[in-house]
Formats: structure tokens, sequence, C-alpha cells
């Protein structure tokens, strides 16, 4: 397997227009030119970032892990090691620490609206009934 590509953060920042444009994401160089056209929130979005370190629009935005997986094709190479940011682990959406779904925990959260749906509708009938 060969070596990626290495980019200076100025090489990236000349890459800033629709003809070559590049983001860098979690010290990793995106070309996206070739995705202008295709991506969801449309061209404007990734060009206000293209030649820049997107790393926190990108996050912020709450991508799904679709577009982790789609990122993938569009590498174009790493920031040289000179000019790496420090990367935060990526928030996971399910926090695998918490305790498995279980029956009784589903009948504990569900119990209360419906006791309460029941004695409502018994004091409706009460009432008008």
């Amino acid at each position: 397997m060969s070596e990626p590509r290495r980019f200076t953060r100025a090489q990236v920042a000349a890459r800033s227009h629709r003809a070559d444009a590049a983001v860098i994401i979690d010290n990793v160089v995106y070309d996206v030119t070739g995705f202008l056209s295709d991506h969801p929130g449309g061209a404007e979005v990734l060009l206000d970032n293209a030649g820049k370190d997107a790393t926190k629009c990108f996050r912020d935005v709450g991508h799904s892990d679709d577009a982790y997986t789609w990122r993938e094709q569009y590498v174009a190479g790493e920031v040289v090691d000179e000019e790496k940011w420090p990367v935060e682990p990526r928030d996971m959406p399910f926090d695998s620490t918490r305790e498995p779904l279980t029956l009784s925990g589903l009948l504990g959260a569900a119990f209360p609206p419906v006791a309460l749906a029941a004695v409502s509708y018994m004091v409706y009938l009460y009432l008008f009934g």
C-alpha cells in the first residue's frame, strides 16, 4: 500500500474555488470538487469551507454515519505531520456503557403514562358516562 499524499495547510488553502476545492477534516484532506453538486447541504457550504479546516463545521452539523463512510471516497491525503492539529474522538450517538434495554425497563418507562391515561379514562366515564 502506498504512503498517503501529504499536504501543507497552505497547499490546501490554495484549493478554495469551484474548479479545485479541498477541505481538511481531522487532519485528512478531502478533494470535494466532484462532490459539490451532490452535497445534500448544497455546494455553497462546501465552497465556504474550501481551503480551510472544516472539522468543527462538519461535526457541528451532526452528520450521519453514512456521511462519515461516504467521505472516504474523497480522501486526497493527509496534512503534513508538523501541521496536524489534535483530533478529538467522534461523539458516538449510542452510549455502549449503558445497560441493555430490557422488558422491565420498558414497563418502568411506559407504566406511568399508561396508568395516568387509564385513570383519566375512568374519571371521564364516571363524570360523563
